[in-house]
């Protein structure tokens, strides 16, 4: 029999407001950097990574450190340094020791079951090769959700290059058109969203301008990706936006699962 501990339904329901639309939930993930285009012989970057309710704003939980890699310009595996977890938010720093452009990824997923067992509710979560043993044979209403989830940022040394921005085939992925660190309040921007590589047609995209505990108007943006998968957004001013997408619904790799796939990404938009 499976029962999951008060601290492990707490885990679970982070997982679960990571896996699915802003809109359904208010905890939004994301990372925030200092700055995203630096100059100079030794650059740094800090970078908050925390789940709030506000963006931008520590109020929730913060983003484990345990999955961060960085993607240096050549394709090389970076480091991240400093790194220290504290009750809201995480904050981390990396070196910009390569000019060109970086790519600081939290990428990672799992199962979840959701069943019933002796009329109550129970839920589950793990890897695919445990499920045979985690279910109770006598579980009924048995629902499988494949969960994969992406939130990456982008910081540039110098002129921006295109090496760390190759996708991997994994899950659902952001294919620059526009370089994400050459973005200016006056010139519309086009991203491509793709699914495991291919295009991913006719996904839900949302764009909100940061800060907007201290403003009415949040900048909110509806769009989406259209046959190609490629979506534009029009930048109403400068500053710091969160972009959230969200693939639901369609077959997981596991028999009976409902594949869920997120990305998460802030922009730095500069003025003209």
């Amino acid at each position: 029999m499976i029962s999951a501990s008060r601290g492990a339904l707490a885990a679970l329901s982070v997982v679960a407001a990571l896996a699915i639309p802003a809109a359904a939930n208010a905890h939004r993930q994301w990372m925030l950097p200092s700055a995203t285009v630096l100059s100079g012989n030794d650059p740094w970057v800090t970078v908050d990574a925390a789940v709030s309710n506000d963006l931008f704003y520590f109020d929730h939980v913060p983003m484990r450190l345990d999955g961060i890699e960085v993607i240096a310009p050549d394709g090389s595996k970076g480091q991240i340094k400093n790194g220290a977890t504290g009750k809201y938010r995480s904050t981390f720093d990396v070196q910009l020791d390569k000019p060109g452009t970086y790519k600081i990824v939290n990428a990672g997923g799992g199962l979840m079951a959701f069943y019933k067992q002796g009329g109550e509710n129970k839920r589950w979560r793990g890897s695919a090769d445990q499920l045979a043993t985690a279910i109770p044979k006598d579980a009924a209403d048995v629902r499988l959700v494949e969960n994969d989830r992406r939130a990456e940022i982008f910081v540039t040394r110098g002129a921006p290059t295109k090496e760390a921005l190759k996708i991997t085939g994994k899950g659902l992925e952001l294919e620059p058109v526009t370089h994400p660190n050459d973005l200016v309040a006056s010139e519309p921007a086009t991203f491509k969203l793709l699914l495991d590589g291919k295009p991913a047609a006719d996904v839900e995209v949302e764009v909100i301008r940061g800060d907007g505990r201290y403003r009415a108007d949040k900048s909110e943006q509806k769009l989406k990706t259209d046959a190609t998968g490629a979506f534009t957004v029009k930048w109403p001013e400068a500053g710091m936006y969160w972009l959230e997408a969200s693939a639901r619904g369609g077959a997981g790799s596991v028999p009976g699962s409902q594949r869920n796939a997120g990305y998460v990404t802030t922009l730095e938009v500069l003025p003209d």
